[in-house]
């Protein structure tokens, strides 16, 4: 077959290509538990089977350019098989926690081929209790993870009795020559002057309205780079790093997140980042270091995903920088600060001024797309990544088999020892603590930190609720 329509990536996605490293691996996936007994390895492949012509991408790998005149683009892999990126594997007795954890983390410490589609799923055998695990692995490049379509959000049934999905015949389409790779690239430069007569023809017809536009992303640019002029604080967090992996974990209920953002107002990611700063706090003076006046700097990623977006592949992200006031003892006060810090990030031009930073490098060529990656994302700007998806509150099945546990894992960027995942599910909210096996081996400390940040807060709510009922009481 000819060469189908080769999809170049996004300036976004293909930053998580230039960001990645020998010891900085751009994957992102999830630690995921089930109920009741493995299904059979021939079972799941044929579930994955008839599920992948729902995300085409998932079978197709990247293809570079010669002479870096251009972005990668995807193309079909026509040595596509399905049992290279389905594994199986086994637990040793007796099959506890700890050891799936310590699995996962030897499985996120390598890097994926990129000679192949860029993806990985285990199937687990031998958990404790009577339950199975998946592992998930996926290249930040294919999907960011909120509103993109990736493999977990079509492998699963809202109800026990699994729903048949007839497999679609695919047939891959030929890898294209050098030559054609080379006219694409001038494909895409020849459009971009289009594109730009486009927008000047627009800005003719309308000149008010593009002076607007033209002063606000201008404002909004000119925040991001003021952003990096101010590099976060040095801490124990951000030292060189290796290739390997630790991971941790926590849990808590929804419900505890809601109870404090009603009480002290808020918003529940709010609540998330206070009671990772309370937790961030404990682990800092655990080694020592002295937290009077430190405020730590997060990466928060925000969607700027368009409603008309919701579905499609790879990431529409902007790169917020949220503080975690680690200085602060009070609970209650550390979750004010969060609050109406990040009320004032949301306000400013920070999102506005990283998608106009994006939308400049699709004019750019790769050696200087590499370079804008840089000041969207740079390492030096903040401590740790603190993402926080919203997940179904609705049980979850595969192969008839319930998901109790969904633990999502982020990455680490040069110089990060440590990035926090959080993903609510069925009324749970689940911590995913990725850490550099040498820098943190203390990083169940955290997670149990963490945990107990968030107690505090919980506490005070309930107290304050109590407080305010006596009232009401009293004033009857």
């Amino acid at each position: 077959m000819p060469p189908r329509h080769l999809d170049r990536l996004s300036p976004v996605d293909a930053s998580f290509l230039h960001q990645e490293r020998q010891s900085s691996h751009m994957h992102v996936g999830a630690l995921l538990i089930f109920e009741g007994p493995a299904p059979g390895y021939e079972d799941l492949l044929e579930q994955i089977e008839s599920r992948l012509h729902l995300v085409p991408r998932y079978r197709q790998k990247l293809a570079f350019p010669p002479l870096e005149s251009g972005r990668p683009l995807w193309i079909d892999d026509p040595t596509f098989h399905l049992e290279y990126h389905a594994r199986i594997t086994a637990l040793p007795k007796p099959g506890s926690e700890e050891q799936l954890r310590n699995l996962a983390g030897r499985i996120f410490s390598q890097r994926l081929d990129r000679s192949k589609p860029l993806w990985e799923t285990w199937l687990v055998h031998g958990l404790e209790d009577n339950r199975f695990a998946l592992i998930s692995k996926t290249h930040h490049a294919l999907v960011d993870g909120v509103g993109g379509v990736d493999l977990a959000s079509v492998l699963f049934d809202l109800d026990p009795v699994p729903q048949r999905v007839e497999p679609e015949p695919w047939t891959p389409h030929r890898e294209p020559s050098t030559a054609e790779l080379l006219a694409e690239s001038a494909k895409s430069v020849v459009r971009t002057p289009f594109g730009i007569a486009g927008r000047a023809l627009g800005a003719v017809e309308h000149p008010r309205r593009t002076l607007g536009t033209l002063r606000e992303s201008a404002e909004a640019v000119g925040e991001v780079v003021w952003a990096g002029l101010n590099p976060a604080p040095s801490t124990p967090l951000n030292v060189p790093i290796g290739p390997h992996r630790r991971l941790a974990r926590g849990r808590a209920e929804l419900a505890d997140f809601k109870l404090v953002k009603d009480t002290f107002g808020g918003t529940v990611n709010d609540v998330v980042l206070a009671a990772v700063a309370g937790g961030m706090r404990s682990w800092l003076r655990s080694r020592g270091v002295r937290t009077e006046g430190l405020e730590l700097r997060a990466l928060v990623p925000m969607s700027i995903r368009a409603e008309d977006e919701q579905g499609e592949g790879g990431n529409r992200i902007a790169a917020m920088r949220g503080p975690l006031p680690v200085y602060v003892d009070d609970p209650v006060e550390r979750l004010r600060i969060v609050s109406e810090s990040m009320a004032g990030v949301k306000e400013s031009k920070q999102a506005l001024g990283a998608e106009v930073i994006a939308g400049l490098e699709n004019f750019a060529p790769p050696t200087l797309l590499a370079q804008a990656s840089r000041l969207n994302f740079s390492t030096r700007l903040f401590n740790l990544i603190v993402t926080n998806v919203p997940g179904p509150q609705f049980p979850l099945y595969l192969l008839g088999r319930e998901l109790l546990e969904l633990v999502p894992v982020a990455f680490l960027p040069e110089d990060h020892a440590l990035a926090i995942a959080i993903i609510s599910y069925n009324g749970a909210v689940e911590f995913g603590l990725l850490a550099d096996y040498d820098a943190m081996d203390d990083v169940e400390f955290v997670a149990g930190a963490i945990s107990e940040a968030l107690g505090e807060l919980v506490a005070a709510a309930r107290t304050g609720q109590s407080a305010a009922s006596s009232r009401q009481s009293a004033e009857r």
